[in-house]
């Protein structure tokens, strides 16, 4: 109990915490890593180990949560306005990114090429609560806003695939083509046609669903798109992407019903993770790593995603300002957390060099990125005198 002790003591501190935090460069992403470092790498009092069973269930539960979710962002009614800013980072960014950050790992950190794009692949999504101060705040242009929020809405998804293809390259529990693609076509099946049962259902005259039960309805599909997943041993991560794409593109309204218990959900679930991971990263955790692994991390966050952005974005309708903010806030998110355990998990050869590499560029990052949001955010002129500023939906993590 001393870690629901500890979770519990951590939350409500952000908690009291979180209005400063929105307006100053204190992030709550920080306190849950930090109070992990100092409770578990330090004091020990979190006795947890990377690849533990349980830190590995807690974290795929909130990758779950986080995929589903992120699928009710993007019906398929609005993927023909990705094009333009979001479509550029997805199409063209994200693997330019990946192609950078295994460019970098295989001559800075000396892996090989397979582990190399594995770590490019982990590391490529960007997660939007790390900079809540851009992506929620009015003062920043809407068209920044919507790159960000779209584009990391949709890459965890995105580059899922390609890390499982390249962990079943590499060997994991003797993964063959065949089979993992049976899994990933299962896994979008399930999420697919559970949702639309469920709707089909829900439309049905004789059955009707009360106001306060509305939230439930959107719950209760992303648990049996789960479990079924987990029953039939096809992709629950892919099913459940999918069925948030497909909730949204058939019964939007059930994303705004969604929308509140779901966002407190994730957010308990990923704080957990967050808290967990940071237990993980001891002083001896961190002092393993060589001179050219933190030269790795900082190459990463620095170079590989700016440069892949400002590529991405030549000729976009966007001011040097705002380009510029958009190639610096890729930060590496929570799939990013679980991806790396995949990783520390698999039989791909140096998964453990590999998962202190993905690690550091994490932990660099959250530090960063979440600190550095609100002083940017200033960098952008109100828009008149008269506007209040609203505060941003998400919450700073």
């Amino acid at each position: 109990m001393i870690l629901v002790l500890i979770f519990g003591i951590v939350l409500l501190v952000s908690v009291l915490l979180s209005d400063l935090a929105n307006r100053t460069v204190l992030s709550t992403a920080v306190l849950f890593l930090a109070a992990g470092f100092f409770f578990g790498g330090i004091l020990g009092w979190i006795n947890i180990r990377p690849g533990d069973p349980a830190v590995s269930r807690i974290s795929e539960l909130a990758l779950i949560a986080v995929l589903f979710t992120d699928g009710m962002k993007v019906g398929i009614r609005e993927c023909g306005s990705l094009w333009r800013l979001p479509g550029r980072a997805l199409l063209f960014g994200l693997p330019l990114t990946l192609a950078l950050t295994a460019l970098m790992c295989r001559y800075i950190a000396g892996l090989g090429w397979l582990q190399s794009f594995l770590i490019g692949a982990v590391l490529s999504p960007t997660d939007p609560v790390f900079a809540a101060a851009i992506v929620g705040r009015q003062r920043i242009p809407a068209r920044l806003r919507h790159l960000l929020n779209v584009e990391s809405g949709i890459n965890d998804g995105l580059a899922l695939p390609i890390v499982l293809a390249l962990l079943a390259i590499g060997g994991e529990h003797g993964v063959g083509g065949g089979v993992l693609a049976l899994q990933l076509a299962g896994g979008i099946a399930i999420g697919v046609i559970v949702p639309l049962v469920a709707i089909f259902l829900e439309r049905q005259a004789w059955l009707a669903i009360s106001s306060e039960y509305g939230p439930l309805f959107a719950l209760s599909i992303g648990i049996i798109v789960w479990s079924a997943a987990a029953v039939t041993g096809f992709n629950a991560f892919l099913a459940a992407f999918a069925a948030g794409i497909t909730v949204a593109s058939t019964q939007s309204d059930l994303r705004d019903q969604f929308e509140e218990v779901g966002g407190l959900l994730t957010e308990i679930l990923k704080l957990s993770a967050l808290l967990l991971f940071g237990a993980m990263i001891s002083p001896a955790f961190l002092a393993q790593a060589g001179w050219r692994d933190y030269v790795f991390a900082c190459a990463a966050l620095l170079f590989a995603r700016p440069i892949a952005l400002l590529v991405a974005l030549v000729g976009a309708r966007l001011s040097r300002r705002e380009k510029l903010v958009a190639a610096w806030f890729g930060p590496k998110g929570f799939a990013s957390v679980v991806y790396a355990m995949m990783v520390l998990r698999s039989n791909v050869p140096g998964a453990n060099h590999m998962f202190h590499l993905i690690a550091l560029v994490i932990a660099i990052s959250i530090v960063a990125h979440s600190s550095t949001d609100v002083p940017i955010a200033r960098w952008f002129p109100r828009k008149s005198k008269g506007t209040t500023e609203k505060r941003p939906r998400l919450t700073k993590m």
